[in-house]
């Protein structure tokens, strides 16, 4: 079995095809398939359903996936190890994080990096803080910036506290409310809500607020990014929480400040047990060392 079988394996998965996978690969489609199916044989069972229309995991291949990434993951690893060791820094640097970080400017720190270590391959990802820190501890990401509620700490990570900050309501231009100075929470609660998904962490945090406050909210519009929520706030369809610090970043609507606004904290955070060479280039671009963080 060979490292490249299972990075051809890794790009049929990823791409559902076989042309795609080769394009990906650089290699011919015949090649691809033939080592595809020589690694099949050797397995002695299949590891791709294949039909005119479409190419899927086997019960076999779906088995045997997560395993050919963590074998190609651990060679790369290794490979930028022995960079390392000669004062090179090379390999891949993941990073994840929240849409609305705003404790750290990530494309200049993205920018320093480059410039410094231009042998390292970056890849970004953006998600919700517990999916992010599921990641950062099996490996998948490197660093990952989050935004929790001040009642919660990452677990199971190394980490550093950023920034705290407060919610601001976002409300269009014409609301009743875009004059006020301050609001409550009890004001709020009557106006329609548009808001991360329920049960993430940038949700828990107004959740808690409300609850707290014995108060109802109606959140009729769940959204994954918080630039569509400005886009459904700007018309008027809805009222949002947003962190005051990211605020400036939206167009078209108006912030306005909550007198019992939830709280939140920004942290970064990487792997306790298993840092690549390219993390720590990456920690020590954002002036943290491994000492920096804590373990939670």
């Amino acid at each position: 079995m060979e490292l490249q079988q299972m990075r051809y394996v890794v790009a049929v998965a990823e791409t559902n095809s076989f042309t795609q996978a080769a394009q990906r690969c650089l290699v011919v489609q015949s090649a691809l398939s033939h080592q595809i199916a020589r690694l099949e044989r050797e397995l002695g069972t299949r590891l791709f359903e294949r039909t005119s229309r479409r190419v899927r995991l086997t019960p076999a291949g779906a088995a045997f996936l997560p395993a050919a990434r963590q074998c190609l993951d651990a060679a790369e690893r290794a490979a930028a190890e022995v960079a390392a060791a000669v004062g090179e820094v090379r390999g891949r640097l993941a990073v994840g994080l929240i849409p609305t970080v705003a404790a750290v400017d990530i494309p200049g720190a993205l920018r320093d990096f480059r410039q410094q270590y231009p042998h390292v391959r970056i890849s970004l990802r953006v998600g919700a803080s517990d999916d992010l820190a599921e990641q950062v501890r099996q490996g998948a990401i490197d660093v990952a910036f989050l935004g929790l509620p001040t009642t919660a700490q990452p677990q199971g990570v190394a980490a550093r506290e950023l920034a705290r900050d407060r919610l601001v309501a976002v409300v269009a231009p014409d609301h009743p409310l875009a004059d006020a100075q301050v609001v409550d929470l009890r004001r709020l609660s009557s106006e329609v809500f548009v808001d991360l998904p329920a049960g993430t962490a940038g949700r828990v945090q107004s959740d808690q607020a409300f609850a707290a406050a014995g108060l109802d909210r109606d959140v009729a519009f769940e959204v994954t990014t918080a630039d569509f929520i400005a886009r459904l706030v700007e018309p008027g369809l809805a009222v949002a929480m947003l962190p005051s610090a990211y605020a400036p970043q939206l167009t078209g609507v108006i912030t306005i400040e909550v007198a019992d606004a939830p709280a939140r904290v920004e942290y970064v955070i990487w792997s306790r047990f298993s840092r690549t060479p390219a993390a720590t280039a990456f920690l020590a671009v954002l002036d943290i060392t491994a000492q920096d963080g804590h373990d939670s």
